[in-house]
């Protein structure tokens, strides 16, 4: 046994996994609120990761600190398309909103194939090419920023929930839509808000994704595949959940990717899924806050 793969599919594992927990986090947040699975994620992930790249290509600046444009301007993107096709959703909003979101995501897939083209691009950063030695081996800075970058994103995203009154407000509107409507609550702009939210985190996610991985617009398949598996996996509106099941589930696929064969990565990736819909299907961990009919 080859210690040193161990090692590497293990730390590129948790690094790339908090990437991938920062944009499950967007998607089960909407969930959780809105009651809908929105496939639209993947392409919102693609898009802020090409608003990235068109500020780092043509404006030369630092991907970290594009965030600050392309993050507010993902929330406005998210906020319309909530008013605009979401919030019209009155009845079967689950089944409704799958072919509604599936049609937002392919609109946005049109438009950056037909502004970029289907090449794939890669974000650039002095980052990538650097390295740290750890264990005999060495890691791209960029793992390690953009695995800190989504750990304070999420932080921020926990003290947003827990510790301020929009966050009050959000999770009542989670645990009992009707009751939170009569003590005062806006429960359609709360909605709104959130669908806004995870359109921000979509963004910080695409950006992390587009650092350490080449995409085009298509590459919202592959992703939106891997991050409902997460976010099923961590209990649909579990946020905390979704952090976990993502570090644990990219762990697993790069040690397998490493020691045996990138081709079967993500095969065991899906059998862990399916393994887990037949002896838990609810989830390795429940919503916090179940909602009351």
């Amino acid at each position: 046994m080859n210690v040193g793969l161990w090692e590497t599919g293990i730390v590129t594992g948790i690094l790339t996994g908090g990437v991938y927990a920062l944009m499950a986090s967007g998607l089960t947040l909407v969930f959780g609120v809105l009651e809908i699975i929105n496939v639209a994620q993947g392409s919102l992930i693609i898009a802020g990761a090409y608003l990235s790249y068109v500020l780092q290509r043509y404006l030369h600046m630092n991907i970290f600190i594009g965030l600050i444009l392309t993050m507010p301007f993902m929330f406005c993107v998210g906020y319309i398309i909530d008013r605009v096709f979401i919030r019209r959703m009155k009845v079967d909003r689950v089944m409704m909103s799958i072919l509604v979101t599936f049609g937002v995501a392919l609109v946005i897939e049109g438009l950056l194939t037909m502004i970029f083209s289907s090449g794939y691009v890669h974000l650039q950063s002095g980052a990538i090419n650097a390295s740290f030695p750890f264990g005999g081996m060495r890691v791209p800075y960029i793992y390690l920023y953009c695995f800190l970058m989504s750990l304070v994103i999420l932080a921020a995203l926990y003290v947003l929930l827990y510790r301020t009154a929009f966050g009050r407000a959000l999770r009542a509107t989670v645990q009992n839509r009707n009751a939170a409507q009569l003590i005062g609550i806006d429960v359609n702009r709360m909605s709104s808000i959130t669908y806004g939210i995870g359109a921000a985190l979509a963004a910080a996610g695409g950006m992390g994704y587009g650092a350490i991985s080449s995409f085009n617009g298509n590459s919202q398949y592959d992703l939106i595949s891997r991050v409902l598996v997460i976010i099923v996996l961590g209990g649909m509106g579990n946020v905390g959940g979704a952090l976990i099941a993502a570090l644990g589930m990219l762990v697993v696929e790069d040690v397998v990717a490493a020691v045996w064969s990138p081709s079967w990565s993500t095969l065991v990736f899906f059998i862990i899924l399916a393994a887990t819909l037949v002896i838990r299907p609810q989830g390795l961990f429940r919503a916090k806050e179940a909602r009351q009919q």
